[in-house]
C-alpha cells in the first residue's frame, strides 16, 4: 500500500484550542471539514494522547484558528511540538477569546464550536460541534494547506496528527524517489519538528523557523 497517495488528499493547518479550567491549551490538527450548513456543524479529529483531546471532552466546547500561508510558522512548533499540560502554549502569542475559548489572532480567522456527539478510533476522537460563533479576519492571505506546510515551510506532521507518516533516517519522507534512496546529501534535519535546512553548512547560530530550536537540535543525513 503506498500510503503516499494521502498526501495528495486536502488539508488544512489549524491551531484547534479549548479550556482547562481557565487555563487555555491547544494543539495543530489539520482534520477537520464540515459536515453540514444548516445547522453549521464541523468534525475535528484530535489524537488521544494530546491534551487538548481530554480538556475538549470536559469543557464540551472547542475553537479552531485557520492559519495562513502568512502566519508565523513557530505557531506550528509551539501548538505541534509541544504538550498543553506542561507548558503555556499561549505565552507570547497574540490571541483573544471568542464565545469565552481562545483564538489566535495571526490565522485567516476562527469558529467556535459546541461539541454535540463524538466517535472513537483507535487513535483519535472525532469531535463533532455545532457552530456557535465565526469570524474572518479579513485577510487577503490564502489559508495554508497541509501541502504547501510539507513542501514550501518544509516541515513534518505531529507524529498524533492523522496524517502522520513514518520518515526515513529522521528525515521527511517526501515522495517515492526519496523513500526508496533513504538519503540526501547537505540537509539538516530539526530533530523536534522535522524542518529541512538545506546548505553547504549549517551556521552554527541557525534557529529553526518553525520551532525555534538551534543548530544543536538539527543532524545532518548524509
Amino acid at each position: 500500500m503506498n500510503t503516499m497517495i494521502f498526501r495528495d488528499m486536502s488539508y488544512g493547518v489549524y491551531v484547534t484550542t479549548s479550556l482547562d479550567g481557565n487555563r487555555p491549551v491547544g494543539c495543530i490538527t489539520n482534520s477537520i471539514m464540515q459536515i453540514t450548513s444548516d445547522p453549521a456543524t464541523i468534525a475535528v479529529s484530535v489524537n488521544h494522547n494530546n491534551y487538548t483531546n481530554s480538556c475538549i471532552d470536559k469543557s464540551g466546547k472547542f475553537a479552531f484558528s485557520i492559519l495562513s500561508e502568512n502566519s508565523d510558522p513557530s505557531l506550528i512548533g509551539t501548538f505541534g511540538f509541544q504538550s498543553s499540560k506542561e507548558n503555556d502554549k499561549f505565552e507570547g502569542v497574540d490571541y483573544e477569546l471568542a464565545a469565552g475559548l481562545p483564538v489566535i489572532k495571526d490565522s485567516c480567522g476562527f469558529v467556535v464550536c459546541r461539541v454535540i456527539d463524538t466517535m472513537e478510533t483507535e487513535t483519535h476522537t472525532v469531535f463533532l460541534g455545532e457552530v456557535i460563533e465565526a469570524e474572518s479576519y479579513g485577510k487577503p492571505d490564502n489559508a495554508m494547506t497541509y501541502a504547501y506546510y510539507h513542501k514550501v515551510v518544509k516541515g513534518k506532521a505531529p507524529k498524533n496528527a492523522p496524517t502522520y507518516l513514518p520518515e526515513v533516517d529522521g528525515a521527511p519522507v517526501t515522495d517515492e524517489s526519496e523513500a526508496l534512496q533513504g538519503k540526501k546529501t547537505g540537509k539538516w534535519v530539526c530533530q523536534v519538528c522535522g524542518y529541512v535546512y538545506e546548505g553547504d553548512e549549517l551556521p552554527a547560530d541557525f534557529k529553526c523557523p518553525v520551532c525555534g530550536q538551534g543548530a544543536d537540535k538539527f543532524k545532518k543525513v548524509e
